[in-house]
């Protein structure tokens, strides 16, 4: 098993400036091998037979680089970790890769301020005992917390958040033990516990045996707080200290919303999985969806994308089933009643409640579809698919 442990840091001032520093020297790095390797292949493509023109690479610019940082102006490089500016150019070779299996728009240039200030530590380049984190040039950096997974350290990603630095470990182990024990572990194999969940925009999520679990909203709730310091940061020259400030604040509020956010769905996530065996949820095209103007902000601020993460790799260390459900099966409109299956023409998003015109019985709209989602995932000629599992 493979996963990941994040943990605040509580740098010094001297450390946070070499952490800004080694993050932009890791920016630096990519911009540069971007340049080099748009260049290079417009060498290339005019002359393709000519052995001084090759194709660039990934390994080639990582060599060039070190020849480049040996030249006169550039000493500034070395005084930060050898594997800021390597996984730079790493990264952008995972960049190039996913544009050509076309997953990826044309990689582009970093700017400073704009995109997470970030950098990488290979598995023998930092050492980590108790809650301190030696990182090279830099010395010892104090932790909030220990690390919780026994194992191969595989590599440390350094980050900022706003005014916080975090470190990221990826550790390869074996051992299970930081699991939580699943509810109902001695009736397991004697009886399959299933559930249908319906995402919504009222409600978080809505299950099969009716029970609605709400969202906290908390771009929604902090809005008004969020439009007040946006204002505050408009109104500040450019380039002056008040901006730096108002700029952080602004940040800091959005860091908030994306922790409550984070915080509510990773605890509905764990509840499934520790109770249920087969979870049936919709294929939703959220990014597609995102594109309508009227929902784009309310769907957001439930992190649906999100959820569906969560779920499949948890899903995955529990053992248990997602099944993914078409995104075009009409749910909300299709009556639950075993042998009914009446499917409304229309049902307008305002109508919460309706009662079916066939067999009478009256339905809460989102407890319905999450039930036929529920139903629909059983079909064996339906369009669900296995997401993740034992």
């Amino acid at each position: 098993m493979i996963t990941a442990h994040r943990i605040c840091l509580k740098p010094n001032v001297k450390q946070a400036r070499y952490f800004a520093r080694a993050a932009g020297t890791r920016r630096f790095a990519y911009n540069w091998a971007l340049a080099q390797w748009t260049r290079q292949y417009e060498l290339h493509k005019a002359d393709p037979e000519n052995p001084n023109c090759p194709k660039p690479n990934e390994g080639a610019l990582r060599k060039q680089f070190n020849q480049f940082k040996k030249t006169e102006g550039c000493e500034w490089i070395m005084e930060v970790t050898k594997c800021a500016p390597q996984m730079g150019i790493k990264d952008l070779g995972k960049a190039f890769l996913k544009f050509m299996r076309g997953k990826s728009k044309y990689p582009t240039f970093k700017k400073k301020g704009v995109a997470r200030d970030s950098f990488t530590i290979s598995n023998d380049q930092f050492k980590v005992d108790g809650r301190k984190l030696r990182i090279p040039n830099l010395g010892w950096v104090r932790m909030r917390e220990e690390l919780r997974f026994p194992g191969k350290l595989l590599w440390a990603t350094v980050s900022r958040t706003a005014d916080r630095w975090y470190v990221s470990f990826t550790v390869e182990t074996t051992d299970d033990s930081h699991l939580h024990a699943r509810e109902g572990a001695e009736t397991q194999g004697k009886q399959t516990r299933c559930v249908g969940v319906d995402l919504g925009i009222n409600r978080l999520a809505t299950l099969s045996d009716g029970t609605g679990i709400p969202g906290p909203k908390p771009h929604t709730q902090l809005l008004r707080r969020l439009k007040r310091l946006s204002r505050q940061l408009s109104r500040k020259k450019k380039g002056s200290r008040n901006r730096k400030k108002a700029k952080m604040a602004l940040a800091r509020l959005h860091a908030k919303i994306a922790r409550i956010r984070a915080d509510a769905l990773h605890k509905l996530t764990t509840a499934l999985v520790l109770k249920y065996d087969w979870i049936a949820v919709e294929d939703l095209g959220v990014s597609g969806m995102l594109k309508n103007h009227c929902l784009a902000r309310a769907i957001a601020d439930m992190g649906w994308g999100e959820f569906r993460r969560q779920l499949e790799y948890k899903a995955a260390w529990y053992r248990c089933h997602v099944s993914l459900v078409d995104r075009f099966y009409p749910s909300s409109k299709t009556c639950s009643v075993q042998g009914c299956g009446h499917k409304l023409e229309a049902l307008p998003l305002g109508v919460r409640s309706w009662a079916c015109p066939a067999c009478g019985t009256q339905h809460d709209r989102d407890v319905n579809a999450a039930r036929n989602i529920l139903t629909e995932s059983f079909k064996a000629d339906s369009y669900a698919v296995s997401a993740c599992g034992g």
